[in-house]
């Protein structure tokens, strides 16, 4: 049997250590590029959305939280995420994706509101291409830091205490 590390062993990213058995990525800003992964995640996923999100699972927190989580520390709501290569992202095509899933979902958001329930997002004519632009970015994030894309999205809770200061 094969190990998992050898079978990644093409992937650019490289993974430090671990904190109760979850990776740590080895960018500067890692506890930012956590934060964003989560909210690409959780965008990406419109089985997740439908389950979680429309079901209310207050674990998750809804499209505002992701959003929030996507440009709150990043201001990526006001500048390139280019702006960011080499200590969030890895390089032009993550920051590509990672502005042009921003663009999308910002997009949304002004258009049916913060305050606006789960249903008018995944209602919205342009939430598929939202959707799509989050999956093509979260994809390639994941596959960068060496974790399955194909995973199911974490609660909050995961990512709380991934991204505590010890």
């Amino acid at each position: 049997m094969a190990m998992q590390g050898s079978e990644k062993s093409s992937r650019r990213g490289r993974r430090s250590t671990t904190m109760d058995g979850m990776p740590l990525n080895d960018m500067p800003w890692w506890r930012w590029r956590a934060q964003v992964r989560s909210a690409l995640h959780m965008l990406s996923d419109p089985v997740f959305q439908r389950e979680r999100w429309l079901a209310g699972d207050e674990g998750f927190g809804d499209v505002t939280d992701a959003v929030y989580r996507l440009v709150e520390d990043t201001w990526l709501d006001n500048w390139s995420a280019e702006k960011y290569i080499g200590t969030i992202f890895r390089d032009s095509g993550e920051a590509a994706l990672v502005d042009l899933a921003v663009l999308r979902v910002l997009r949304i958001m002004h258009q049916v509101g913060p305050d606006a329930p789960v249903s008018a997002y995944l209602e919205h004519h342009g939430w598929p291409e939202a959707v799509l632009a989050a999956r093509e970015a979260h994809v390639r994030l994941a596959l960068n830091d060496g974790d399955e894309p194909e995973a199911p999205p974490r609660p909050l809770e995961v990512l709380e205490r991934l991204t505590q200061v010890r």
